[in-house]
C-alpha cells in the first residue's frame, strides 16, 4: 500500500517545532503544454495558509512548453566528440550545450538540468534567473500568486530538481526556484547550548524541503509530482543559495583542470 502523508513529529521538549505533515498530491495527470498546474492541483488537494508547495520542475517545463524533439536537434562537432567521450546521446549534449551559460567541465561525465522524457528533451525552466549570484524566481513569484489566488490561502513555492552530489552516489532533490519563504536560514550571530556565537552556520532550508519532497514524490512511475508540506517553522534568512563565481571554490578548481 502506498503512503499518501507523511507526519514528523519533533521531540516533546521542542515547543518551537509543530507536528508537520507531508502530503503527496496523487492523480495529477500527464502535464501538457498550457496545462494550469495551480488550479490541477487545487482540485485534488486543499491548501492552508502557510503550506510550501513542492513542485517538479519537470512539469513545471512541460506546462510552459520548454521541450524540444529529440528529432530536432543537429548535433555539432563539439557535441559529436564529446558524446563519444562521456557515452550521451550527441542530440543531448548538444542541447546541453546550447542551454548552458557555461561550461566548466566537458569530461568524463555531462552535469545537466535537462532529462530525456519519451522522444522530448525536456528543459530546465527559462526564467528562473541566475543574477549575481542570486536565483530570483520570476516565474515561481506568478506561480505562487496563481496559487493564493486559487486556493484563497497564502503559501510558498518551491520548484524542486533532482541532482547528484559529490563524494556521494544517488540523487537527491534540491531546490531550483521559490517564492514565499527565505532560501536560507540564517543562524549566524546565534549562540548554541554552550554560549559559542555562530559565525558560518547556514541552513539551505528550501534544499532541505525539495529532498524530502523528492522522496515523497518518487521517481520512476510514481506519477506524485507535487508535494505540500503543512505546519513547517517559520524562519528567517535570506535567498543567497548559490556561492558567487569568486566564492566557489569547486568552480575555479574544475576549470583550472580542463585548463591544464
Amino acid at each position: 500500500m502506498e503512503r499518501n502523508t507523511f507526519i514528523l513529529c519533533s521531540s516533546e521538549y521542542d515547543g518551537a517545532m509543530e507536528e508537520m505533515t507531508v502530503i503527496g498530491v496523487r492523480g495529477l495527470p500527464i502535464i501538457h503544454k498550457g496545462d494550469d498546474i495551480p488550479a490541477l492541483i487545487c482540485t485534488r488537494q486543499s491548501l492552508q495558509d502557510g503550506d510550501i508547495l513542492c513542485i517538479a520542475s519537470t512539469i513545471y517545463s512541460k506546462s510552459k512548453g520548454y521541450t524540444r524533439p529529440l528529432s530536432d536537434i543537429r548535433p555539432s562537432e563539439r557535441a559529436e566528440r564529446l558524446s563519444q567521450l562521456n557515452g550521451e546521446d550527441p542530440r543531448f549534449v548538444q542541447a546541453v550545450l546550447d542551454a548552458s551559460a557555461d561550461i566548466i567541465m566537458e569530461h568524463p561525465l555531462v552535469i545537466s538540468g535537462l532529462a530525456i522524457v519519451g522522444k522530448e528533451l525536456v528543459l530546465r525552466p527559462v526564467d528562473i534567473v541566475i543574477e549575481r549570484g542570486i536565483i530570483t524566481a520570476i516565474a515561481e513569484n506568478k506561480n505562487a500568486s496563481e496559487m493564493k489566488k486559487i486556493s484563497g490561502k497564502d503559501i510558498g513555492v518551491i520548484i524542486t530538481d533532482t541532482c547528484g552530489r559529490s563524494f556521494r552516489r544517488g540523487q537527491t532533490g534540491n531546490a531550483i526556484g521559490w517564492s514565499g519563504i527565505p532560501a536560507i536560514r540564517d543562524f549566524r550571530g546565534d549562540v548554541d547550548l554552550f554560549g559559542h556565537v555562530l559565525k558560518i552556520t547556514e541552513e539551505a532550508v528550501v534544499d532541505e524541503i525539495a529532498g524530502f519532497a523528492n522522496f515523497v514524490m518518487g521517481e520512476s512511475n510514481n506519477g506524485v509530482p507535487a508535494a505540500i508540506f503543512r505546519n513547517c517553522p517559520q524562519w528567517t534568512g535570506h535567498d543567497n543559495l548559490y556561492f558567487t563565481k569568486d566564492e566557489d571554490i569547486t568552480r575555479k578548481l574544475l576549470k583550472k583542470e580542463m585548463c591544464q
